[in-house]
């Protein structure tokens, strides 16, 4: 009768033991099939690249730039083709790109690109020009440089007091003048000061 149930025990032993192998393969398998999807994505996304070809795409970026020029103060009911009628004269426009909020507002400049380089010098002779009665500020497009963000100091907001980078260091205690205020219950005992 005992080696029934020593019996009957080991047979339940061994089949949790093979359900408990069964999910141990499902979650490994599980685990590849989520490593592999995130491969892919951050192969679309363009995370993963190789040096190569982010040193192309940014010999790229910089091309399409010398044949750019960026043009400040447009009005804000101004269209592309506007933009693109205006200095049809300097070159061949390839785009004009008018900058928008996430309102989809304008936020007063553009970028236009040349299909030739040369244009660039004839976009420039047409700075401080009048466009729907505003003078455009016309410069050559710089390239951004990714990481090259410049230090800019943080403002002090009034309202949640100013903290510089400086280390915290606490003020020292200050007792107000002549009883003015709240004193603390527990103090020093009284001597002759000035203050109080």
């Amino acid at each position: 009768m005992e080696d029934d149930v020593e019996m009957a025990a080991g047979e339940n032993g061994a089949g949790e033991l093979d359900d408990m192998k069964k999910r141990l393969k499902e979650m490994e398998d599980e685990a590849v099939a989520l490593r592999e999807m995130q491969a892919k994505v951050e192969k679309e996304m363009g995370s993963v690249q190789d040096p190569a070809a982010a040193a192309a795409n940014q010999a790229n970026k910089e091309e399409v730039d010398s044949r750019s020029v960026f043009v400040g103060n447009v009005d804000y009911s101004c269209t592309p083709e506007e933009v693109q009628q205006h200095f049809q004269a300097c070159g061949t426009v390839n785009r004009v790109t008018i900058r928008t909020n996430k309102f989809g507002q304008p936020k007063g400049y553009a970028y236009v690109e040349f299909v030739e380089s040369e244009a660039v010098q004839e976009a420039l002779l047409l700075n401080e020009s009048e466009l729907h009665g505003r003078q455009l500020k016309v410069s050559a497009k710089r390239t951004n440089v990714p990481g090259m963000k410049p230090y800019r100091a943080r403002r002090p907001n009034l309202y949640m007091g100013f903290r510089g980078r400086a280390p915290f260091m606490p003020a020292p205690y200050f007792f107000p003048p002549f009883g003015y205020g709240k004193i603390p219950r527990a103090r020093a005992p009284m001597r002759y000061s000035p203050y109080f």
